[in-house]
């Protein structure tokens, strides 16, 4: 049981990031100098510290890695306003926007055309990118026990929330049933990840994907605030919520493929995002716009469908519907639309965190 009011001698150091020294039970947000840009503008990659009064693990929270993927960056403001970080124990370290030049122009990439999330652990003497993975990983995953990557289909796309997570990693697949998003897809970890390079320095990081590019929505919000302030109390960062938690479930899924376009068209989609589907269900169809030709898309496999595409123009081979593989059975379908009724209703938070 944490003691409300821990004596002097029970309070833990100072959190030193950038060469400043957040004091326990404050808040600070240090500004890291990353570079400066042609117009003598400079950009720097800005971490919020809440630093508890009680000694106890430290979490980071990042999101816009790349730059357009914005729904991240909802989820750790609501984060930061929400009231039960008032009594955090250890330190939660919160970059809202990790990519500040993909952010500022809308973009995934950085100015030098780079993907971030294709740069880690980075060099201090390389690219741009590299200089950035490489702040990134000396100042904030180094420090940090666990970490939440915060992310969101690329453009033209749109996720279910979910957890990725390493197959061969099980204090990852432990967080991602605490975290408890509707479905949790074992993922291969891509060369220069951020995800990568923070297990080889034995920081377990949970990818979360929902939603799309430069877009809001309410479910990818409270599904990811809801999992991270799990986290936490799973953690011991923060107290039990004043009533008794709903009992939320992940499914797990150890395969996943996108289906793509037969032939080039106007696509019409029948199925959407969190909708389960069976191996010969109608997906969509391919029309030319004289409309004299037809192409169905079927399901090739039963399970779920986690991702999708926005656009109805599509050429052959491009990525329609991404389904992931699950257990066909009947609790499925019952597992899914508990977790996402209650996220989608706020039940899964307590009121005064639906901010």
């Amino acid at each position: 049981m944490v003691s409300k009011n821990p004596s002097e001698s029970d309070k833990q150091p100072a959190f030193t990031l950038g060469g400043r020294d957040i004091a326990a039970g404050s808040r600070e947000t240090v500004d890291l100098p990353v570079s400066v840009l042609s117009d003598h503008t400079p950009v720097t990659l800005s971490v919020h510290v809440v630093h508890g009064k009680l000694p106890g693990p430290t979490l980071f929270v990042s999101a816009a890695v790349h730059g357009d993927e914005v729904i991240g960056v909802e989820i750790v403001r609501r984060l930061l306003k929400s009231p039960s970080l008032k009594k955090i124990s250890g330190t939660l370290l919160a970059v809202p926007i990790v990519n500040a030049f993909g952010f500022l122009n809308h973009s995934r990439y950085l100015p030098d055309r780079r993907d971030l999330n294709r740069s880690f652990p980075g060099s201090p003497s390389g690219s741009m990118a590299s200089r950035l993975a490489n702040l990134f990983m000396e100042q904030v995953v180094t420090k940090s026990d666990v970490g939440i990557d915060l992310h969101s289909a690329a453009i033209h796309r749109t996720n279910f929330p979910q957890i990725r997570i390493s197959s061969d990693d099980p204090r990852a697949k432990k967080l991602a049933n605490v975290f408890a998003a509707p479905i949790t897809l074992e993922s291969q970890l891509r060369p220069g990840s951020l995800r990568g390079a923070s297990e080889e320095k034995n920081v377990p990081v949970l990818l979360y994907e929902a939603g799309e590019s430069l877009r809001f929505d309410e479910l990818s919000a409270r599904s990811g605030l809801s999992g991270i302030l799990r986290i936490m109390r799973h953690l011991d960062m923060l107290s039990a919520t004043r009533k008794p938690e709903p009992k939320l479930t992940t499914l797990h899924s150890s395969s996943s493929r996108w289906l793509r376009a037969p032939g080039g068209g106007l696509l019409r989609g029948h199925r959407t995002i969190g909708d389960r589907v069976k191996e010969g269900d109608l997906l969509g169809t391919i029309s030319d716009p004289f409309g004299e030709s037809e192409i169905p898309l079927h399901a090739t496999f039963d399970g779920l469908v986690i991702g999708r595409t926005n656009l109805p123009i599509v050429y052959e081979g491009d990525g329609l519907f991404h389904v992931a593989s699950i257990e066909n059975n009947v609790n499925v379908a019952r597992k899914l639309d508990q977790t996402t009724s209650l996220v989608a209703e706020g039940v899964a938070l307590d009121e005064d965190e639906i901010i």
